[in-house]
């Protein structure tokens, strides 16, 4: 955050109605930050495109909005990143329309991690939920961070399923991270924020108004290296997700059903325009694995602090370590943590470099195995 702007003034910015993601970019790039955004005069700001009423709530702000905020900023796992922040995710900077801030719950280093998002129908059939499952719990196993909207159906399936597996996960809501919603996942977003983490672009006390929710799946698409829709009807929030994959320059993944299926219908629309049908989790990650590792890098760098390296080939000592520690046998990762001192994130950038490279393989269980000759 910009040394001269503390988290008022970004409240302030950030609950003035009239003021959204397009405007406030604008003003930011006008002012440069938020305490200059306040302190300019009621002349510039309308030359700006500012209406009297989003001046003034900007000259006399919602104090209890933004003491609200405040006190939800004092918590110890709460964070504003605003998109100058080194912390702010790197993947997000170059869409259209990116947030100018980011309030996240949760470990704020997860956002860098190589992510996949699973989204599909908040009505999805018992086959459906069976496969999201199934998927994010190999894709978690692999070394994918899984991110989602915390919907009910396909999104918190795919969460619940790469928690299990003892894997962080991201959920991106489009209301305020005061509230869960929908409330009957509020256990799902405690476990979320203990393993991964809440995000959203809407101040503490904004609600899930309808028209906040395809606004936020542009954050779904931007974070992820690809998105993979299974089940969605033709009218589905899913298909939102995908065009702004495509806008954005993501892979979009669908997964086929039966033609009586009114819920495969959204996936079956995507693959004739151009999504690509996969069968397996292991087509999704032979068609991200060059990007995987861009991103896995970036990440990697970020978190121990190492210098860039060819993956194809890696004498780096954190890497032998964990060879040695894992031997030959299949490993959990919560042993691997136990044994190496390494967080979950730093391992699963790690194991998932290591799997790509073709020197470990996952297996049952989320475990981890060392194959063929050690080349260190």
């Amino acid at each position: 955050m910009d040394e001269m702007t503390g988290p008022k003034d970004w409240l302030v910015l950030l609950n003035a109605p009239g003021i959204g993601t397009a405007r406030a970019n604008d003003l930011l790039t006008r002012f440069e930050n938020p305490t200059a955004v306040l302190d300019a005069p009621r002349e510039a700001l309308r030359t700006a495109g500012l209406a009297d009423a989003s001046i003034d709530a900007l000259r006399k702000p919602d104090e209890r909005a933004v003491d609200a905020g405040l006190a939800w900023l004092e918590a110890p796992d709460h964070r504003l990143i605003a998109r100058e922040d080194d912390d702010y995710p790197p993947q997000l900077q170059g869409i259209a329309g990116a947030p100018v801030a980011l309030f996240v719950a949760g470990d704020p280093g997860a956002l860098w991690l190589p992510q996949l998002a699973i989204v599909g129908s908040r009505s999805a059939t018992r086959g459906g939920l069976g496969t999201a499952r199934a998927f994010a719990r190999t894709l978690a196993g692999a070394g994918l961070t899984i991110t989602s909207g915390m919907a009910l159906g396909i999104d918190g399936v795919a969460h619940e399923a790469a928690l299990d597996a003892g894997r962080p996960t991201i959920a991106v809501a489009a209301h305020g991270l005061d509230q869960v919603y929908p409330t009957r996942h509020a256990g799902l977003a405690a476990r979320i924020r203990a393993q991964g983490a809440v995000v959203s672009e809407y101040a503490p006390g904004m609600g899930p108004l309808r028209g906040r929710f395809p606004a936020r799946n542009r954050i779904i698409a931007g974070l992820s290296t690809g998105v993979l829709v299974i089940e969605a009807s033709v009218k589905s929030g899913s298909l939102i997700t995908a065009r702004y994959a495509t806008e954005q320059n993501r892979e979009v993944f669908a997964i086929p059903g039966s033609i009586h299926n009114p819920v495969a219908r959204g996936c079956h629309r995507l693959i004739k325009d151009g999504a690509k049908l996969v069968e397996t989790a292991e087509d999704i990650l032979q068609e991200l694995g060059q990007s995987i590792l861009a991103q896995v890098d970036d990440s990697r760098k970020r978190l121990i602090d190492t210098p860039e390296r060819d993956p194809a080939d890696r004498p780096d000592p954190e890497y032998g370590q964990l060879l040695d520690r894992m031997g030959f046998d299949p490993v959990s990762i919560d042993d691997l943590v136990r044994d190496t001192g390494l967080t979950v994130d730093v391992l699963s950038s790690m194991l998932l470099i290591l799997e790509l490279d073709g020197r470990v393989e996952s297996g049952p269980g989320g475990k981890y195995c060392r194959i063929g000759e050690d080349h260190r």
